[in-house]
């Protein structure tokens, strides 16, 4: 647990644990042959720290299997738990508020003004009438009536172009909040929605499977040998297979379903309403279609190697916590790996291998 301390009115880490912290990750960075660059620090001291469950699990996985961290790993492990930063949620709110009260001040401003120029223009018309009534010129009293009259439909012209102006200020922050919060919720190299739409997602599809008794089914997604592509071709070919892979899991799922990136070479699929059965006939699709296509280098119009997929297939038990299904996905996804690659490997298979053994 953190341990913070009031200072200056803001929050502040303990000097001596943050010291502390900070020689721990440069130990376990040193331990890895990590390069002590500041992008590297920055994960992990969060590691360290042990304030983000994902990141630590995924370091932890990485170290357990004796995965180099090169470069490659290393900077996909800053980009997915680290940076870059989105513009703060709550940066954003306040700045559309301050936006929003500089319309609706002048709003403000521009009902003052009108109810103002209208007592005006009432005074000016009674004036006529009871100039009417007192027998004056009525050719001259028509002229001065219709001057005010022009000038009410000259004041209402400008009061209406005002607010149409104000209510395009109005969509403009309601777009930039939108924007905000799609950028906020989006993976920005393969398009996907990122862990924390995941997790949202997560949290209301489990409830709603409990209360209403039906299915929850996850994949969890592996690309076969995913770092001899960034080492065989560059991270720009890495990157295109990332996207071409997002590409098919959105192709192949339904639009109440969940296609997500998960973390590095791995993506997962929500799917509500689906059992066991049919969320490997749904990574049957997935896997038989990634593997179909080609991933053609730009520079040259060479043809690379096909991509393949492992797939770990789980379904939710009520009550259970998400990250028990997840671990189930990935403990399968393990096996799938393990059993040869480019392939499905289902949660109830697990048991059928531990009976084997």
């Amino acid at each position: 647990m953190d341990r913070m301390v009031a200072g200056s009115g803001l929050d502040k880490m303990d000097f001596e644990y943050a010291t502390t912290a900070a020689e721990t990750a440069m130990r376990a960075m040193a331990e890895q042959r990590v390069p002590p660059t500041p992008q590297n620090f920055q994960v992990w001291f969060k590691y360290a720290l042990g304030t983000a469950a994902d990141l630590t699990r995924t370091i932890n996985i990485l170290i357990g299997n004796k995965r180099k961290f090169d470069a490659a790993t290393n900077e996909e492990l800053f980009r997915t738990y680290v940076g870059p930063q989105v513009v703060p949620a709550d940066v954003v709110l306040n700045n559309a508020s301050q936006q929003l009260h500089g319309v609706l001040t002048s709003a403000k401003q521009f009902l003052a003004r009108a109810v103002a120029d209208n007592q005006e223009q009432i005074r000016a018309i009674s004036g006529v009438a009871d100039r009417s009534e007192a027998g004056h010129d009525p050719k001259l009293l028509i002229e001065n009536l219709m001057e005010e009259l022009t000038k009410a439909t000259a004041r209402a012209t400008k009061l209406e172009a005002s607010f149409g102006e104000k209510s395009r200020e109005l969509d403009a922050i309601r777009d930039s909040l939108t924007k905000s919060e799609q950028r906020a919720k989006t993976d920005m190299l393969t398009g996907l929605p990122n862990r924390h739409a995941l997790d949202e997602f997560f949290r209301s599809a489990q409830m709603e499977a409990m209360e209403k008794g039906t299915p929850l089914g996850a994949l969890l997604i592996d690309i076969d040998h995913f770092k001899k592509f960034n080492d065989d071709f560059g991270h720009g070919v890495g990157d295109q297979v990332l996207r071409l892979v997002a590409t098919a899991l959105r192709e192949r799922v339904r639009e109440i379903d969940l296609p997500a990136r998960y973390g590095g070479e791995e993506m997962i699929v929500v799917l509500p309403g689906a059992d066991l059965a049919t969320c490997s006939k749904v990574a049957e699709r997935i896997r038989q279609s990634i593997s179909e296509r080609q991933i053609i280098r730009r520079s040259t119009g060479e043809v690379l190697r096909g991509i393949t997929v492992s797939i770990g297939v789980g379904q939710f038990q009520f009550g259970e916590a998400v990250a028990d299904l997840i671990d189930r996905c990935d403990r399968a996804l393990y096996l799938a790996k393990k059993s040869g690659r480019n392939r499905i490997v289902t949660e109830d298979q697990l048991d059928r291998n531990l009976a084997a053994v």
